[in-house]
This record gives C-alpha cells, sequence and structure tokens, in this order.
C-alpha cells in the first residue's frame, strides 16, 4: 500500500525564545571570561578614550535608571535602601500566607514556626549558594520554610525582592554588583517566560566571587503547568518552553509535602501553647498545619457551599472565572469588567436564575470578604485598569489537582481574556499556555496580542519584540501556514543580524527556526546549507557540547534523513548523543530525545531490530523515570508501535497504539494533535490488518475533526485524507479514492508547489488509483 503516514517523531529543535539582548554578557560570565574588555598599551587607550568616556556616561545613566526600578519594584526600607534579611521581620511581605487570627491572638503577630523536616537540607544549600527552589502544594509553607532559613543562614545578605517581572532586570544587575545578596521570586512562575529569569541570567548571579543565592517558591500545580509538554511529535510547541525548562533545571529542588510528617506534628504539639497551632493540629488528620493556617479550607469550603439555591452562587460564579482565567495563563490580577462578562456563563452552566443569585454588588462583597481577618477568595489588587482582584492561589491549586495540569479552558473564555488583558506577559502566557495544550488558533490571537502590545511597548527591535515575532512564526507553522511562518522568520532574522550581530545566540535561534521552516516547505537543501552554517557558527563560538551546538547538529541530521543520505544521518545522531550522555547523563530528556531520533534512522535504513532494541531502551527509562502518562512516553511507545508495526507484527502495534490512544483521549481530549496523531497511526494499522471498514470508520472521524479543528489546507487534515484515499482504493471504491486524491492534490500544488515531496506522493498515489481504474 502506497501511503503519506502521519508518524511521531520526537526531535530537539532550536531555540524558540529569543535571549535578551544581555545574553552575550551572561554567555561570557557562564563560561568563566573574567575580562572581556582587556585593551593593550597607551597609544590605543589614548586613542579610544573618547568613546571610553562616552561609554562611562552610558552605564552610569543606566545604574541610575537601575536604581530607580529597584526602589519602584522591590521591597525597601522606609530609608528607601535595600534591607538586609535581618531587617525584614514580617514574612508576609515575602509572600507567606496571613494567618488565621482567633480571640485573644495579635492580629499581626505571625504564629510560632513549626521546623520541618527539610530545615537542615535547605540552610545547607543557602550556605552553598546557587538556586534554590521550593516547590509544593498552595498553603505548603513553602515562604514560611524558605524565609525562616535564609534569616537563620544568611541575616546580613542583603534582600533583593522584585514585585514583579518589571522589575526584575533591575534586580538581577543590583544582585550581580552586590557581594553577599537573596534574589527572592516568591511564585515563581511570575519570573518566567518571555523577559523573565533565564538559564543565563542564573549563570551570572552564581558565577564569580562573592556569594550570591536565588531563593525561590512554585507551587506543584503550577511546575505541572509550566513544564507540562503534551505536544509530543511537535517540535516547535515542545521546544516553546525550553527556556522554562533550562532555568528550572538550573535549580536545587526541594520538594515541601502539604500534610505534615510525624515528626513535625511532635514538634508542632511542642508548640502548641501558640493558640493557633494548637488549633491547626487538632485539624492535622485532615489537613496541613500551613495549610489550616492560612484558612485554605475555610474558604474552599465557602466557595463549594456558595453553590447551594439561596447562597452566593453569583460570587462563586465570579470566583470560577478567576480560577479558570488564571489557569488559563492571565497571571495578573483581573480586571472587574472581565469576571464580570465571564462570571454569566459559569453561573447559567449550574442553574442560573433556579440558584436565586444575589446582586452584583453583594456578589463582590462576599467575594472579596477576608475571612478570619487573613485571606479572601478574591482579594483586591490595583492594576492597570485600576481594579484588579487576586485569586486565592489554594482555590485554583485545588481545581487544578481534581482536573489535571492539561484540562482544556473554554474558549470563550482565553479570547475574551485577552480582549482585557493590559500586559504583554499575560498575553504571553495565555498564548504559551494554549501553545503547550496544542490550540493554535488560540495561541495565534494570544502572540498576536503580545505582539501589538510589545511594538507599542518598547518598539520593533527590542529582544522581547523579537521573540514574540518569532513565537508567532513558529505558531503560524503549526497551523500549516508556511509561507506566513517563513516570512516572519526572516524579518526577525533581518533585525537579529542587524542589531544583534551573526555570531549572537539570538540570531543563531533564528536562523535555525527558519532552517526548520524551509525543511517544513520541503525546500531541504536549503534548510540543509542554514543548518551547516548555523552549526559552524555554534561550534566556534559555543563550543561542540554547548546545547545549542547539540540541537543545531540535531536538526541538520533530520535534514539529511529526509534527503536520503541516511548513512549521514545516523552519523550525526550517534555523534550527538555521544555528547549527551557524557555530558548529561542517560536518563536526561534529550539525551533520551536524542536516543528516539536515532532509533527512527535506523528503522528508515531498515534496521529494524535495531531500531526496536532503541525504542525500548528509551520506552523503559521513559517509563522508569517520567512514568506512564507523560508525553515523552507516550511518543516513545506509539514510535515503537510503528517499528512493530513495520517488522510484520501488526496485533502487537494495535495493542501499542490502542494504549497510547486511550490515555492521550483521557489526558488530552479528542481534539488534540497528539490524540489525532494516535488515532491515525491506529487507522493505519488497522488497514494493514486488512480491517478496512474500521481503517475507514477511524480515518473518517480523524479527518472530521481535523477539518473542524486545523482547517481544510492543513497538513495533518491533507495526510488524512490522503490516508482515507487509500484505504478506499483498498476498499474497491476507485472513483471515490480518486477524487479525494485529486482534491488532496490540487491544495498541495496550490499550497506547497509542484515540487514538494508530498504534492509527489499525492501525484504518485493518484497515478496508482488511475491505473488501477484502467
Amino acid at each position: 500500500m502506497s501511503s503519506n503516514r502521519w508518524q511521531e517523531r520526537r526531535v530537539l529543535i532550536a531555540v524558540v525564545v529569543l535571549a535578551a539582548l544581555g545574553a552575550a554578557t551572561a554567555v561570557v560570565t557562564a563560561f568563566q571570561v573574567t575580562d572581556p574588555w582587556v585593551v593593550g598599551g597607551a597609544a590605543v587607550v589614548a586613542a579610544v578614550l573618547g568613546i571610553w568616556q562616552e561609554r562611562y556616561k552610558r552605564i552610569t545613566t543606566r545604574r541610575d535608571e537601575i536604581t530607580l526600578k529597584l526602589h519602584d519594584g522591590c521591597l525597601v526600607l522606609p530609608s528607601g535602601r535595600l534591607p538586609t534579611v535581618v531587617q525584614l521581620d514580617d514574612p508576609v511581605q515575602l509572600g507567606v500566607h496571613p494567618a488565621i487570627v482567633l480571640t485573644g491572638t495579635p492580629e499581626a503577630e505571625p504564629p510560632v514556626y513549626v521546623p520541618r523536616d527539610v530545615d537542615d537540607q535547605v540552610r545547607e544549600r543557602l550556605a552553598a549558594g546557587g538556586f534554590v527552589l521550593l516547590v509544593g502544594d498552595s498553603t505548603a509553607g513553602k515562604s514560611r520554610t524558605a524565609y525562616e532559613a535564609v534569616r537563620a543562614t544568611l541575616p546580613d545578605h542583603v534582600l533583593i525582592a522584585p514585585h514583579d517581572r518589571t522589575a526584575l532586570v533591575a534586580a538581577i544587575e543590583q544582585t550581580v554588583r552586590t557581594n553577599r545578596a537573596v534574589l527572592w521570586l516568591s511564585d515563581l512562575e511570575h519570573y518566567l517566560g518571555t523577559g523573565g529569569l533565564t538559564r543565563e541570567h542564573i549563570a551570572r548571579i552564581t558565577a564569580g566571587k562573592g556569594h550570591r543565592v536565588i531563593v525561590a517558591t512554585l507551587r506543584s500545580a503550577e511546575q505541572a503547568r509550566l513544564t507540562s509538554q503534551p505536544t509530543d511529535g511537535d517540535e516547535a510547541a515542545r521546544s516553546a518552553g525550553r527556556e522554562i525548562q533550562e532555568a528550572l533545571e538550573q535549580a536545587q529542588v526541594i520538594r515541601l509535602a502539604r500534610r505534615f510528617t510525624m515528626s513535625e506534628l511532635e514538634r508542632a504539639q511542642a508548640r502548641a501553647w501558640d493558640d493557633r497551632i494548637a488549633s491547626a493540629v487538632q485539624q492535622a488528620d485532615e489537613f496541613g498545619i500551613a495549610e489550616y493556617l492560612a484558612s485554605g479550607p475555610e474558604l474552599q469550603r465557602d466557595y463549594d457551599n456558595a453553590w447551594e439555591v439561596g447562597g452566593n452562587p453569583r460570587g462563586a460564579a465570579l470566583v470560577s472565572a478567576a480560577i479558570d482565567c488564571r489557569r488559563a495563563g492571565y497571571t495578573s490580577p483581573a480586571p472587574r469588567r472581565l469576571l464580570e462578562e465571564l462570571h454569566t456563563a459559569y453561573l447559567e452552566a449550574e442553574g442560573g436564575y433556579r440558584l436565586r443569585p444575589e446582586s452584583l454588588e453583594d456578589a463582590w462583597a462576599w467575594a472579596t470578604r477576608p475571612r478570619r481577618a487573613t485571606t479572601a477568595l478574591l482579594s483586591p489588587v490595583p492594576n492597570a485598569a485600576g481594579d484588579g482582584v487576586a485569586v486565592f492561589d489554594y482555590l485554583v491549586d485545588r481545581r487544578q489537582q481534581a482536573e489535571g495540569p492539561l484540562a482544556q479552558i473554554a474558549e470563550p473564555v482565553i479570547r475574551t481574556a485577552l480582549m482585557h488583558v493590559h500586559h504583554a506577559d499575560d498575553a504571553d502566557q495565555i498564548a504559551s499556555t494554549a501553545y503547550r495544550r496544542g490550540r493554535y488558533h488560540l495561541a495565534e490571537s494570544g502572540y498576536r496580542t503580545t505582539l501589538t502590545l510589545r511594538r507599542q511597548e518598547l518598539g520593533e527591535e527590542h529582544p522581547s519584540t523579537l521573540t514574540s515575532r518569532n513565537n508567532l512564526a513558529l505558531v503560524l507553522g503549526e497551523l500549516g501556514r508556511l509561507e506566513e511562518a517563513e516570512a516572519e522568520h526572516r524579518a526577525v532574522l533581518e533585525v537579529c543580524r542587524r542589531v544583534l550581530g551573526e555570531e549572537h545566540p539570538s540570531t543563531l535561534a533564528s536562523r535555525g527556526n527558519l532552517a526548520n521552516t524551509l525543511r517544513d516547505l520541503g525546500r531541504l537543501e536549503e534548510a540543509e546549507a542554514e543548518h551547516r552554517a548555523e552549526l559552524e557558527v555554534c561550534r566556534r563560538v559555543l563550543g561542540e557540547e554547548y546545547p545549542d551546538t547539540l540541537i543545531s547538529r540535531n536538526n541538520l541530521a533530520l535534514v539529511l534523513g529526509d534527503l536520503g543520505r541516511l548513512e549521514e544521518a545516523e552519523a550525526e545522531h550517534q555523534a550527538v548523543l555521544e555528547v549527551c550522555r557524557r555530558v548529561l547523563g542517560e536518563e536526561h530528556p534529550s539525551t533520551l530525545t536524542s536516543r528516539g531520533n536515532l532509533a527512527l534512522v535506523l528503522g528508515d535504513l531498515g534496521r529494524l531490530e535495531e531500531a526496536e532494541a532503541e525504542h525500548q531502551a528509551v520506552l523503559e527509562v521513559c517509563r522508569r523515570v517520567l512514568g506512564e502518562k507523560h508525553p515523552s512516553t507516550l511518543t516513545s511507545r506509539g514510535n515503537l508501535a510503528l517499528v512493530l508495526g513495520g517488522l510484520g507484527r501488526l496485533e502487537e502495534a494495535e495493542a501499542e497504539h490502542r494504549a497510547v490512544l486511550e490515555v492521550r483521549r483521557r489526558v488530552l481530549g479528542e481534539e488534540h494533535p497528539s490524540t489525532l496523531t494516535s488515532r491515525n497511526n491506529l487507522a493505519n494499522t488497522l488497514g494493514e490488518l486488512g480491517r478496512l471498514e474500521e481503517a475507514e470508520a477511524e480515518h473518517r472521524a480523524e479527518l472530521e475533526v481535523c477539518r473542524r479543528v486545523l482547517g481544510e489546507e492543513h497538513p495533518s487534515t491533507l495526510i488524512s485524507r490522503n490516508n482515507l484515499a487509500l484505504v478506499l482504493g483498498d476498499l474497491g471504491r476507485l472513483e471515490e479514492a480518486e477524487a479525494e486524491h485529486r482534491a488532496v492534490l490540487e491544495v498541495r500544488r496550490r499550497v506547497l508547489g509542484e515540487e514538494y515531496p508530498d504534492t509527489l506522493t499525492s501525484r504518485g498515489n493518484l497515478a496508482n488509483t488511475l491505473r488501477d481504474l484502467g
């Protein structure tokens, strides 16, 4: 059977998010080049004196601007100076949840600290320096544990705590210039992504003399949202979160459980002289100590009960809207007008007027009322619109734990949220979350909103604007609009070359993304030339073992495979794998990716037994390290199924495809691109088993979703239609098959051109059908 299979392939791809202008300095620091400004000879110094004086003026101005931003955007003393750790005695100012207030308890005084089992580990890590990240559920006690550890270990260090991402760059510069400093990032998700904390920033802070520490907290639900990569076979979508992944990989992670251990409970009981601790200990069978002190269970109960008839259903609907906006990526306080516009749909879904909802004024009063003098369901926080509210993160975590980190937020909620966005960072977060979920039309809307805001705020040539334009190009590629994607990538590359130079990491990333698009367009010789040129610079500037060099080499190998030069492709993949194993270890995600790509080439070479062995080995590690439901595990299992089919073990292949499809349906939903991939692969296997009616039904069902979700001209829709035509031919319905093949060929000629490989495949399939028709 001649076919154009829609196969799963896990690959490394060039950097998506462009580095900031300061990344060159960061790379120098990371490679321990201590004096990049060395100038030799008195004559040279005299010749450039005027230039150096002008440079000094620019540096002085820049430092003055940084100082102003620090005062405006970081915690400071009444004098305007940055505090030392010991000078900050209120943990609430660093993100600790306010505690419940009992009768006779001083309202402003925090409860006594109950030592945690991880305290010694946290303090040892702080003493050693670096990036220390505490991860756990909302109200697990992460911030309080970090606060107590910093006070005990680094009391005289300068404390630099930016309020949000707008002050982050200034805070990083101040941290780098300070001999002993703690950079405090509570709720790390607010400081990640475009314009946020990067691997290069972390290298600058932790390198050199002195003792500098990054201390951060991250909720488990946010970690799952940020690191989930459900678009398994989707190269660009998986790399969209690469900068976040790389930043998180630099951290020394310490996990903190919400429920106290027996030893921790004993320590709490010894501190029962604090009435709040005594009250929390009485509830310890059901709730964590910190969870109870922050009123988490009480607020959750109020929210749940509010839906009852005659309760506060309109207030609960406002809270529901805020929860879903937060889960969609709207990390800033949500404008009241946005929640008022959205809440009606939530209210109607639960019964509408039959619930006897209260007035909107009463709903807001109920939702914003603090419980036990601590936290409200929705806490008023001024924003750009002047009337923002922040939803209690405990409620967000509980919803996410119940539905899973990959649960889809309704499209109208996301589109309405984008209409109310005031900060580019929020639009970018919404777009990136949609991108990781495979919701490319929503991602396009989000990235276009981000790009518009950044052009207005920063100008065309700012690194963040270029990043937004680059991300838009990537999502255009995922939507099959490859000519538009190419035009955007070329425009970004032109600016990078002019502003940053040929050897800047962002220029190289942009060049790699253009090469990947050329590959998707079938212009393989051009793609090879771009990848080789990029690789040459990466090797010379960054070195053979630098991650971007390995990515570039991997992508070159993929193009060589597409060109049919499989022995060359195998050699490149083997070389990348050897470095990954030596530098990163056998179980690192990049090593597993590299090994999987090698297995795919072995399959293309016809060495199916070797390919099976490699896929089995990768799958074993993925299962053990990542778990059965992890996207990489499912990708590996799907690729193994394809090899089993190639070996003629079709029943085994069918079983594997069905197992992968079942998990993807349950976790990702019916319309996710990865689910459609699995359904297509199952349909192909059914056809090879001779169960043609079942194969036709699967292809038609999949094609219907592709048309509705991706559009008639998307490459995946055309592949699905092509495969349906092949099954129709095998069923002897040759006229129907001819009509389908002609329709696919017409679109491919118009969209891709006459010489594109898929166009040639369609011509060949049509010719075979015409021959069968006589």
